[in-house]
């Protein structure tokens, strides 16, 4: 049965929203967190496993210094406070893809605690999400439910377990109750969300693809009559991992618990899992606090000790964190703030840059990824970067119209060959003879043959009516195959006409 729902605006009215997040960032760690298995997307099932991994009785965990550097970083970039002394805990719980009973997590006494993270909202408006730790952990393996209906485990006939995942170094980043969003906490739960992606990115320290998992988010949603009164009941809905999902779990959970708590009902403590499908949240099971996990630290490992010394020998190695960066950017490319959201939203800044630092102009970089590359990717339904053309390519078509040597047809054309795998733009061009026809005699032709065959046009251009221009520079391009100069036609077609 359709959960009852009250109007967005009416809910955000009426009643005070808080949220938090609960992000979870995998490392791209060669190895997991406290074993040697290698790390990669894709693999075999149960195939990158030690005895650790697999919580084997005798086996021992060792920590992946790697890991905690980068867990140092993160929180710098976080403005956190860096602990001195810090603590694996184990946080026991019963689950199939969790092999020992327990996941080896940090609980008291995180590594970073006590931070913020500006974020810059579509209309230049900052808001600070206050956060409250990013403690370093292992994660589950994976659960494949056969039999049900998309992949869930009701009406399941069986499950199957892969421990690949199990043991993965993540960092998980809780943020403190977010006050003060009112109708924009959708949009800044986005808006963090891929600060906290360009960051990690940015770092290096994770790839956080969230359609491979490799960022995904815990959303937890609670209402109050007003900011004053004591915090509501939250729900948490589990493992959201696009950032429209989490944006769309917020406006629901703020509707479905405004329609509840209008009727009188209360809202239960409970985990939610949301459904792309039918853009609702379903209820889960009650949700545990921390004292039914029965937190105590890891006898296996020793504290984490990490110096002052070794704090600044890594924030030495920060590289310009992305929101300075793209200021940085935007000033050197002279774009407006509505030409750099536009780059944000396609996700080719890196692209453009990479394209920039390869020959190309800044204009001419992102008109190609903007456009035409955007236009395939869309068509194709991938990301841009999954498209096969490289920034070097689109950077080597640029000089080569900047050279005399292609027009924008034949361009468009190399762009073409280069997409559908026939090489380089240097290639594409020799296999296919691509050049503009510098031969004078051989474009005056084409324009005489088009003023024969649009005298009506000829006259309308005789007169100064060059609206109808377009028709014999078509005409004539159509005659020399695109390979025309589109400059050099109009000139030549100015000079008869005089």
């Amino acid at each position: 049965m359709a959960e009852k729902l009250m109007k967005y605006a009416d809910a955000t009215k009426k009643y005070d929203v808080v949220f938090g997040l609960e992000t979870h960032v995998e490392l791209c760690t060669k190895t997991k967190l406290f074993c040697p298995a290698e790390v990669h997307f894709g693999g075999e099932p149960n195939t990158q496993l030690t005895p650790v991994s697999l919580g084997l009785p005798g086996s021992l965990p060792v920590v992946n210094k790697t890991a905690v550097d980068y867990a140092i970083k993160l929180g710098l970039a976080l403005h956190c406070e860096i602990a001195e002394w810090s603590q694996f805990a184990r946080k026991n719980y019963f689950y199939p893809d969790m092999p020992r009973d327990y996941q080896i997590s940090q609980y008291d006494k995180p590594t970073n605690g006590n931070g913020y993270l500006d974020v810059e909202l579509e209309d230049g408006t900052v808001f600070r999400v206050p956060i409250e730790r990013a403690h370093i952990e292992d994660d589950a393996g994976k659960n494949t439910h056969v039999g049900g209906a998309d992949g869930r485990i009701e009406g399941a006939d069986h499950s199957l377990v892969d421990y690949n995942r199990a043991g993965v170094p993540l960092i998980e980043i809780v943020t403190k109750p977010i006050e003060g969003a009112g109708d924009r906490a959708p949009e800044i739960a986005g808006a963090y969300m891929r600060a906290i992606r360009d960051i990690v990115r940015a770092l290096g320290i994770s790839h956080a693809r969230m359609e491979q998992g490799n960022m995904r988010a815990d959303v937890n949603v609670s209402l109050r009559p007003s900011a004053d009164a004591p915090y509501g009941t939250r729900s948490e809905t589990k493992n959201v991992n696009s950032f429209r999902g989490i944006e769309k779990t917020i406006q629901y959970e703020i509707r479905r618990q405004a329609a509840r708590l209008d009727e009188g009902k209360e809202i239960l403590q409970e985990t939610r899992h949301w459904d792309e499908a039918t853009q609702t949240t379903a209820g889960g099971r009650v949700k545990s606090d921390a004292d039914d996990y029965r937190y105590f630290p890891d006898p296996d490992l020793v504290m984490l000790h990490i110096t002052k010394e070794h704090i600044a020998e890594i924030e030495a190695q920060m590289p310009e964190m992305p929101r300075e960066r793209r200021n940085r950017l935007k000033a050197e490319w002279g774009l407006s703030d509505l030409q750099m959201r536009d780059i944000l939203n396609a996700d080719a800044l890196d692209l453009i840059e990479d394209t920039v630092k390869a020959g190309a102009s800044a204009a001419g970089a992102r008109k190609w990824w903007l456009g035409e590359l955007s236009r395939e990717a869309n068509n194709k339904g991938v990301s841009l970067e999954e498209l096969p053309v490289t920034p070097a390519d689109v950077a080597e078509v640029e000089k080569l119209i900047a050279d005399g040597k292609l027009n924008d047809k034949l361009a468009k054309q190399t762009v073409a060959g280069v997409l559908a795998g026939e090489g380089t733009p240097d290639e594409v061009v020799a296999k296919h003879g691509y050049k503009i026809v510098e031969d004078t005699g051989a474009i005056e032709a084409a324009v005489d043959a088009a003023f024969e065959a649009n005298p009506d046009v000829v006259e309308k251009l005789k007169s100064g009516n060059m609206k109808p221009m377009g028709v014999i520079i078509g005409a004539v391009m159509k005659a020399t195959r695109g390979q025309a100069d589109a400059k050099a036609v109009t000139k030549i077609v100015m000079s008869k006409i005089k």
